[in-house]
């Protein structure tokens, strides 16, 4: 296993390394303006793409937000940390910061806003007669609902004062250049950190159909402001967004693309299922268990030596009290479905380098995982159950831990059959 999990993560460096912020970035630097550059950004990688920016470009200012641990060294753009995935004080403070950078500005100005994932919780910002711990508590539901990023974005921008295209708003007349490092399926530019500087046509009655299909518990506050809020988040036809210009420059799909280049260049065939796979991480697990047991036992639908990719953001309906994210559930379920398979080695990783709220990124599993863990004490189907994938996999030393990366694009899933 040791050399196929030495493959598994030479191929997560390649995809983490697809996105690095100063090459993403290089090739897409807007023309330089009369006036001042300002720079504004959130996210997991936000501090990486500023220090990047300032090597690419030189003297600016600005300010940006990431997660708590996630910064880096800087010389023009102020770095503040916040928590995630639960917003806090520091991430209000941030929210208010921005605008700040961005207030009073004029038409010859330039503000450069670099996105990434994990901004949305990174920039709380209640509006009129809500509370940070009003946005506190629909997060949480939001997390807990298992509902799609678009559906819980389409919520989430209409309870906010920044999300939704606001910031871009309070910053004109300046331009406004979005270079954004894309975690979301489909690469919607405006679902990236809930778009604080892109505005999308979702509004109240799309929040209220999302809160509808799913089935999310909101907050009664939240429900009722839904309900009596004065106006919808701006919409792109709005003449202020006129000059603004925004590009995806790092995303799963080429992500996805340079890891299949390396293992084609080790001798092994890469097949892409999809860059924008959705839905419960559990059952996304049971479909490409499916796959992998079909290849290793009958050859199809892809002959062995054969290495799967996916990427895209499962959610998980939290029904325990264990600890774990997305990737480690999937994993654990992908486990079960594979035991007693030989042949099959699989990783299962967030790009940013943290599963959820743990340390580990996610883990490594194959079809002796299930059987190691029950020797381990672990009963895995339990463990799957409880939502506590992170101790199954501690408990037999299989947790992928390569710590922050500095960038984010979402999910990767790699699983190779021998």
């Amino acid at each position: 296993m040791t050399e196929d999990t030495d493959l598994l993560r030479a191929l997560f460096d390649a995809a983490v390394t697809a996105a690095d912020p100063q090459a993403a970035l290089a090739p897409h630097l807007p023309d330089r303006p009369e006036g001042r550059t300002v720079v504004v950004g959130a996210g997991k990688g936000a501090a990486q793409m500023a220090a990047a920016f300032e090597t690419l470009w030189g003297e600016c200012e600005g300010v940006v937000v990431t997660r708590y641990g996630y910064a880096c060294p800087t010389q023009h753009i102020r770095v503040i940390e916040a928590a995630h995935p639960v917003p806090d004080k520091a991430g209000l403070a941030a929210s208010g910061a921005l605008f700040d950078a961005v207030g009073g500005l004029g038409p010859d100005d330039l503000v450069v806003a670099l996105i990434c994932g994990g901004g949305s919780a990174l920039l709380p910002a209640p509006p009129g007669g809500l509370t940070l711990a009003d946005e506190q508590a629909l997060n949480d539901a939001l997390l807990r609902s298992g509902a799609p990023i678009g559906a819980m974005n389409a919520i989430r921008k209409q309870v906010s004062r920044i999300k939704g295209g606001r910031l871009a708003a309070a910053a004109h007349p300046a331009r406004v250049v979005s270079l954004i490092v894309s975690d979301v399926p489909g690469d919607d530019p405006a679902q990236v950190a809930s778009g604080p500087t892109v505005p999308d046509d979702t509004d109240r009655e799309t929040a209220r159909a999302a809160i509808r299909d799913y089935k999310i518990a909101l907050p009664d506050r939240i429900g009722a402001f839904l309900n009596d809020a004065p106006e919808d988040a701006p919409r792109p036809c709005d003449p202020a967004f006129a000059r603004d210009s925004v590009t995806v420059i790092a995303s799963a799909a080429r992500s996805l693309d340079a890891a299949a280049e390396l293992a084609a260049a080790r001798g092994i065939p890469a097949h892409i299922l999809s860059d924008a796979i959705e839905g419960e991480a559990r059952e996304v697990a049971r479909v490409h268990a499916a796959i992998a047991r079909e290849i290793a036992c009958r050859n199809r639908p892809f002959a062995t030596p054969a290495l799967i990719l996916s990427g895209g953001e499962t959610t998980v309906t939290l029904r325990g009290t264990g600890r774990g994210g997305r990737n480690s559930e999937f994993l654990l379920s992908f486990a079960l479905a594979i035991e007693g398979v030989e042949g099959i080695t699989a990783l299962a990783a967030d790009t940013d380098g943290i599963d959820g709220s743990e340390e580990n990124a996610g883990a490594f599993a194959d079809g002796a995982t299930a059987a190691r863990m029950r020797a381990a004490g672990i009963d895995p189907a339990a463990a799957l159950a409880d939502n506590d994938a992170y101790s199954a996999f501690a408990a037999i030393g299989a947790l992928f831990t390569p710590g922050p990366t500095g960038t984010n694009v979402n999910d990767f899933r790699a699983i190779l059959i021998r």
